[in-house]
């Protein structure tokens, strides 16, 4: 049986890949900030799937605790064999903004968590010769939309280059890069979507099982369904000049809807 540890795992594309994960036998390792709810998902998962779950409540901004995770992934006597970086955040505050609080810690929970996280399985994965390492990112990381967007281009550029640096070790590394996906993140957010086409939205269930299909073929970039590898195709390929434009024209509908909610 493997083991496969997912941050993020009670909600959202997160909480899709535990299920996906122990719907195929493997026992898991659920980190989240809300001890009382990843409980409440690690009994759920035991009672369907009938695998192991371990909980570790760790909030990722705080470092003392993603080296507590960093330690768990990198425990030769309890391997993990498939790390799943899911655990972020949207980012509302501009960057002109005096506080950067905001900044500071989606910088800490999605940059620097997934670098010291992947860091861990990396070394412990190719002592063994074998194991799987998923970060989310987004097709946002295509477009210039503040914080987000910028965090989200890291994260896909890292992922290609950790790729690079593992190639020939029997470790596998994978980006996956969500379009509009139904969840949490945008409720908290205070995005209500409604500018966006019912047909750009996809499911947290399908996107993961694209994803993990897309693994097990070795890919390193996964972009689930055609409608978004080709948009992801176009924003590769168009001026940079056009992609500010159209990023402009998002995030004013998305300031339009906000308001309209508030």
């Amino acid at each position: 049986m493997l083991t496969a540890l997912v941050t993020g795992g009670t909600s959202g594309i997160g909480a899709a890949f535990a299920d996906a994960l122990a719907r195929r036998g493997n026992a898991l390792v659920l980190v989240a900030r809300d001890a009382d709810r990843l409980e409440q998902t690690a009994a759920r998962l035991r009672a369907e799937h009938g695998v192991p779950v371990e909980v570790l409540p760790a909030d990722l901004a705080d470092r003392a605790d993603v080296d507590r995770v960093a330690a768990r992934v990198e425990d030769p006597l309890r391997p993990v064999d498939v790390l799943v970086n899911n655990a972020g955040f949207s980012v509302k505050t501009p960057f002109t903004a005096p506080d950067t609080g905001a900044h500071d810690r989606a910088f800490e929970v999605m940059c620097r968590a997934v670098l010291v996280l992947s860091s861990a399985a990396a070394r412990a994965m190719t002592a063994r010769g074998s194991g799987w390492i998923i970060n989310v990112s987004s097709t946002a990381g295509l477009i210039t939309m503040g914080s987000y967007s910028a965090i989200k281009a890291y994260t896909t550029a890292f992922t290609e280059a950790l790729a690079v640096e593992l190639h020939g070790t029997g470790v596998h590394v994978t980006a996956l890069l969500p379009g509009w996906v139904r969840t949490e993140f945008h409720e908290r957010a205070g995005i209500t979507g409604s500018s966006i086409p019912s047909f750009m939205w996809l499911t947290p269930e399908r996107v993961v099982e694209e994803a993990l299909d897309d693994v097990a073929r070795g890919k390193v970039i996964s972009m689930p369904t055609k409608r978004y590898r080709a948009l992801g195709f176009v924003l590769r390929h168009l001026p940079r000049s056009a992609v500010r434009r159209i990023s402009g024209m998002v995030a004013s509908a998305r300031q339009k809807e906000r308001a309209a909610g508030s």
